[in-house]
């Protein structure tokens, strides 16, 4: 697929199927977050793949929004290993955890597998039921999967604003 194909077709679902993700399809979205730019490179992601009936269920008990995915990417960065910015008053953890989230989402929908970015949840929450170490925080799930018949995009996905309501040259 074609890269601008990828961006314009990406939208997130709300409906999955109950076929699994292929493992070809997954390794190659967890592939793609692997090689995603981090600041000075330090690759602090850490991504947890969700897809046994007792982690499904410790999801489904943390969110009400994994919308009958089969596959959770848990995505998460170790705050131990981030780069502190100029100024010191932030790092890197989050930002470099959300280019990751974003490359496998694309990657996804290269693969024709579906996604759902879900931040509403509480990371310590999220922490505790899975026992993570003390280094780490989570960013966000993403739900993947294939689906459901007559799921698509909302009917204004495609709506955007013009290029000048939003970029501004100076």
């Amino acid at each position: 697929m074609e890269f601008k194909d990828v961006v314009k077709n990406r939208y997130a679902c709300k409906k999955f199927s109950s076929k699994k993700v292929d493992r070809n399809s997954l390794n190659n979205i967890l592939e793609a977050g692997r090689l995603a730019p981090t600041a000075k490179n330090q690759q602090e992601q850490r991504i947890y793949v969700v897809e046994s009936a007792e982690g499904i269920e410790k999801i489904d008990k943390l969110t009400p929004c994994r919308y009958g995915a089969q596959t959770i990417l848990m995505v998460c960065y170790d705050k131990d290993h981030t780069f502190t910015y100029p100024g010191q008053n932030y790092d890197s953890g989050v930002e470099d955890a959300t280019i990751v989230a974003t490359h496998m989402m694309l990657a996804a929908t290269d693969n024709l597998v579906d996604s759902c970015w879900v931040n509403y949840l509480d990371p310590d929450a999220v922490k505790k039921v899975f026992e993570l170490p003390e280094s780490e925080e989570v960013v966000c799930f993403i739900m993947l999967g294939y689906a459901d018949k007559g799921v698509g995009p909302l009917p204004n996905h495609s709506k955007r604003n013009n290029l000048e309501d939003s970029i501004k040259f100076i």
